[in-house]
This record gives structure tokens, sequence and C-alpha cells, in this order.
């Protein structure tokens, strides 16, 4: 249990620093009039996710699992993270009419959890040795 809690406290230092990519491309992107809240936070995610692979394998999960092996399953528990993002924002600032920055905030903790989850036992958990 310990060890869980050490990890989930790195993926969330990780996630707040990949949260910096992502924030700011939404924000910027939406402030600026680029485009509407869901695909802003669709291209940040793209940006948040790649400084959280990186971060989240060396520091939250230490893991050894070749980067072969990682990255396309960190490729597909984030591609169910994007879907999850833009139907959650779809339904917040769309159907709800909610602010996009507090709607972004409620999808953030939502999709963390399952992030962890997914990438704790599955992206980066080390195969069983024979």
């Amino acid at each position: 249990m310990r060890l869980i809690a050490r990890q989930f406290s790195a993926f969330v230092i990780v996630g707040l620093i990949a949260a910096v990519a992502h924030y700011g491309t939404l924000i910027g992107l939406v402030e600026a009039r680029v485009m509407g809240p869901v695909p802003a936070t669709l291209l940040g995610f793209l940006g948040g996710a790649a400084v959280s692979y990186i971060l989240n394998r060396r520091f939250a999960f230490a893991s050894d699992r070749p980067h072969r092996e990682a990255m396309w399953r960190f490729g597909v528990v984030s591609v169910v993270g994007f879907i999850l993002t833009g139907l959650i924002m779809a339904v917040l600032t769309g159907l709800l009419s909610a602010p996009y920055l507090p709607a972004q905030v409620v999808t953030t903790g939502i999709v963390l959890f399952w992030n962890f989850l997914a990438n704790r036992f599955w992206t980066f958990s080390v195969p069983p040795q024979p």
C-alpha cells in the first residue's frame, strides 16, 4: 500500500507538470479565439501526454519495461484518456454550458484516476519473470 501511495503522489506531481503544457495550450487557444474548448483541450492533452510519458516512466513508476512495450501501452491508455477528455468536456461545456476552465478541472480529476490505474497496472508494470 505504501508503494501505491508513493507512486500516486509522484504521479500527481508529474501530472501537475504535464498540466502546465495541457492547460497552457487550452487557455492560449481558447482565449485567442483560435478554437473552442473541446478541440483546444484535446491538443493540450497531446502535449501533456508527451511530458507525462517521460516523467512517469522515470519518476512515478521507475519502470524497467522496454520502451518498445511501454510506449504502445501508454499510447492505448492515452487514447482512452483522450476520448474521455473529449467526451467529458463536450458534456460539461456543451450540454451543461459550464465555463471551460472549471470543466477542465473536473475532467482532469476524472481522467487522472483512469490514467494512474491503467499505467500502474498495465503500461509500466514489470512483466512476470519465468
